[in-house]
């Protein structure tokens, strides 16, 4: 008789067991070395010729890796396998299989964890380019956001892609930092809203998403990239780290550090922020993962750590989890320090057991994985397809914001003349933020094609059914950048020009003399059409490659290069000039917009940008975004957001008003909502540990669909501490067909009112408030008094984050 044998499987590959007591069976079978080695990325393909894709990256002295001592020792991350290079999508995935199954035959056979950027997409060749995060802010459309965020998660787990690197949750503190596209608002509220909303689509899938960057990175001294931040605690508990907050209750399982240095100390190497308050207060069990280099930034930037080894060994005691985006610090370096007594092995099982059990979430370690990804057998692998597009165009449209139209210039009457100007009208990627592939990587390939289809503004109005009869001129171009200067000579002397010829496109008077007569080409252009839409704007880019975007600062926020200049020719012409910005950042416009015909924002609206404007400009699509941070008035060197004391506002001590241009929240509409009335309908008591009914009702008295952000402010007469005069505490949007009328209730929880007081701990106390209630943080159509009563309470992380809000007809 034959006897049959099971095989046996091993606990830690046991998918029914539970992932607390297979990581306890697995972390006693491996080395030091295969422990470390799980506790870092290997960035593979990355040279000089990708690009500079993260601070410092070409100067870093990380080894490069050697492919036999990862497959002998296991790898934690395969860093940016779609991301660093144009890869087919197929191709690439089959590599990524290739790569895991190598993985699995050796050693242990941990397979590794895969990671990418998707802030605005995910950042692969050949994938759909989503609008900006700052657009985001625009649309004030949380469940439109969450469709986004579910959609890339599904395409990166087609391609067998686990992490994320996105959302960016950090508060716009001042309008020149670069990275401001990248953050979705300057408010609090509507920052953690709109990005708990993103975690909680991208999870849903499966997909990790990761909070950057936690925290204070985006109050660096004078709006520069990486510089020092000097935040006080209550800034950072009451304005920074609230979106942090609310997207980890959405479910958000990594996080990522910020370079910053707050008050002198390192976010890297601070375990007050990384395990006190994130481990600690808030009970997170995911993983932190490095900024790109930030645990060698210790030694080479910050200069808190004397070694590599010093650097790592700060890091893991921070909470720092996995090394991203190659092994340096906690490579060899760790290993040494391990030997030699400087760090601590029970840090590194700490930080094992993390980056393991999420392994094991994701079913890494069961023994009937796969590495092969689904894309591998669909019929259709498109990145970009019908789907996605239609959803990056529903949110580009919900996303354009109208900041003046005078004389109802908008919408353009069909068959006019029209003369489209401007730097940026006819550009493909005039749309894309600056962590989308084409502008992230892309741009270091100018011989591969886009890899999407793209229409310009100018394509987009020349094949508009309204019939437009349309002239094209630049007008000047957007300032030259390192690369564009490069590349302009590469080409002349690759067209066979003399080096004369070579030499006139770097010569700065050639240049201007160009740009000259690209300006009076574009005003002879308006003068012989009906009306000018200038197209003006941003190059999105990275460290000196744009204008706007990671480390892209501005000096000041007067239009980049020589714009203005052009604006103001056409102003002159007389024709009516429709200014269309195509931004990253708000731009202070107070000289030209008493004499602009319309104002129409697109924060970057990705590469359904373009059809979604000539939706707006020929009116068959109702303007519905509104401003997620305020266009500043005269006095561009002096930015400063809505959210401030009484003694941010203008004053008479003081010869610089803050006073914007266009403030916080706003946004026109060709047909807008009627506001018929706001009430507190059960009276104006509000429990300190209770809700306040608040309803508003709205009425739609035009022939076409309007849209309405009822926005909610707080105002607090008198508190412990200085407060902001108003502060955003809810924002639902309310959609109204032709004829209809809608009440909004909103139940508005008192942990909404919550600061930290005198003594350092968030405060829900009793006493007199106001309710500030419009179409804006200005535009205040209803102040409603209320009091708060019963005992002072102390909140804190499970404080309710969101107001209860439900819409009917009539």
């Amino acid at each position: 008789m034959a006897i049959e044998h099971t095989a046996v499987v091993e606990l830690w590959r046991d998918s029914a067991a539970p992932a607390a007591d297979r990581i306890k069976d697995l972390i006693p079978r491996m080395s030091v070395r295969e422990k470390v080695a799980q506790l870092y990325g290997v960035w593979v393909g990355a040279d000089a010729t990708s690009g500079q894709v993260a601070p410092f990256q070409h100067s870093s002295e990380a080894p490069a890796a050697d492919w036999s001592d990862v497959l002998r020792d296991g790898v934690g991350q395969l860093t940016r396998p779609f991301g660093t290079a144009p890869v087919d999508p197929v191709t690439g995935a089959r590599a990524v299989a290739n790569t895991q199954r190598e993985l699995a035959k050796a050693g242990l056979g941990i397979p590794a964890l895969v990671h990418e950027e998707c802030l605005t997409g995910l950042g692969a060749w050949q994938a759909t380019v989503y609008p900006a995060p700052l657009c985001w802010g625009a649309s004030f459309d949380p469940e439109l956001v969450r469709q986004v965020g579910e959609r890339i998660g599904t395409t990166m787990r087609r391609l067998g892609v686990h992490q994320g690197l996105a959302p960016v949750l950090d508060v716009a503190r001042d309008l020149r930092w670069g990275r401001v596209e990248e953050t979705i608002a300057e408010d609090p509220y509507l920052v953690g809203t709109l990005g708990a909303a993103y975690v909680q689509g991208l999870e849903s899938t499966g997909v990790i998403a990761t909070l950057k960057h936690f925290a204070g990175y985006s109050a660096s001294r004078a709006g520069r990239n990486l510089a020092p931040v000097s935040i006080g605690p209550r800034e950072l508990a009451d304005v920074i780290l609230p979106p942090f907050e609310m997207a980890l209750h959405a479910g958000a399982r990594s996080v990522m550090n910020s370079y910053a240095d707050n008050d002198g100390l390192p976010v890297a190497a601070d375990p007050a922020l990384l395990t006190d308050l994130l481990r600690g207060t808030y009970s997170f069990s995911g993983t932190v993962v490095s900024d790109y280099f930030s645990v060698v930034f210790l030694q080479r930037l910050h200069r808190t750590a004397g070694s590599k080894g010093q650097a790592a060994a700060q890091a893991l005691a921070a909470g720092i989890d996995v090394e991203l985006p190659t092994l340096d610090c906690f490579g060899g370096p760790l290993i040494a320090a391990l030997e030699a007594g400087e760090a601590d092995m029970a840090l590194v099982d700490r930080a094992l057991e993390r980056v393991l059990l999420q392994k094991c979430e994701l079913g890494l370690l069961d023994a009937d994985w796969s590495p092969e990804p689904p894309i591998l057998t669909e019929q259709d692998p498109r990145l970009d397809d019908e789907e996605s597009r239609a959803l990056a165009g529903r949110l580009a449209r919900r996303a354009i914001v109208l900041l003046r139209n005078e004389n109802g210039v908008l919408p353009l009457a069909p068959g006019q003349r029209v003369a489209v100007v401007g730097p940026r009208a006819h550009v493909a990627d005039a749309a894309f933020g600056c962590y989308s592939f084409p502008r992230h990587i892309g741009v270091h390939h100018p011989d591969v094609a886009l890899g999407i289809e793209a229409r310009t503004v100018l394509e987009a109005l020349q094949a508009d059914p309204a019939g437009y009869q349309v002239t094209y001129a630049q007008g000047c171009p957007v300032p030259d950048t390192a690369s564009s200067v490069r590349l302009r000579a590469e080409r002349a002397a690759a067209e066979g020009g003399s080096a004369a010829d070579v030499a006139s496109v770097t010569d700065d008077a050639a240049v201007r003399d160009f740009g000259d007569r690209q300006i009076a080409e574009a005003v002879a252009a308006a003068r012989s059409s009906e009306v000018c839409v200038a197209v003006l704007g941003d190059v999105s880019g990275l460290f000196g490659n744009g204008t706007s975007g990671e480390g892209c600062d501005a000096s000041d926020l007067h239009l980049p290069g020589r714009q203005g200049e052009l604006l103001e020719a056409l102003l002159e012409t007389g024709t009516p000039v429709v200014l269309v910005l195509l931004v990253g950042r708000p731009y202070e416009l107070s000289r030209y917009a008493d004499r602009l015909a319309a104002v129409v924002c697109g924060f970057l609206p990705g590469e359904e940008g373009a059809n979604a404007l000539a939706d707006v400009l020929s009116g068959r699509v109702d303007p519905a975004g509104r401003l997620p941070v305020g266009f500043p008035a005269e006095g561009a060197n002096q930015p400063s957001t809505y959210l401030t004391a009484t003694l941010g506002l203008r004053s008479d001590v003081s010869t610089v008003d803050p006073t914007p241009l266009y403030p916080f929240g706003h946004g026109l509409s060709y047909n807008p909502a009627v506001w018929t009335e706001t009430e507190l309908p059960e009276g104006p008591t509000w429990p300190t540990d209770g809700t306040l009914r608040l309803a508003v009702t709205l009425r739609n008295d035009g022939l076409s669909p309007t849209s309405e952000v009822v926005q909610v402010y707080l105002h607090d007469p008198q508190a412990e501490v200085a407060r902001p005069v108003q502060q955003l505490i809810a924002a639902p949007r309310v959609d109204l067909a032709p004829g209809a009328t809608r009440t909004v209730t909103i139940d508005l929880p008192a942990d909404a009112t919550s600061y930290t007081g005198r003594a350092g701990h968030r405060i829900v106390e009793p006493g007199e408030v106001e309710l500030w209630i419009g179409a804006s943080s200005r535009d205040i159509r209803g102040r409603l008094a209320a009091r708060l009563v019963g005992p002072p309470r102390q909140v804190g992380f499970d404080r309710a984050f969101q107001p209860g809000v439900s819409v009917v007809e009539g």
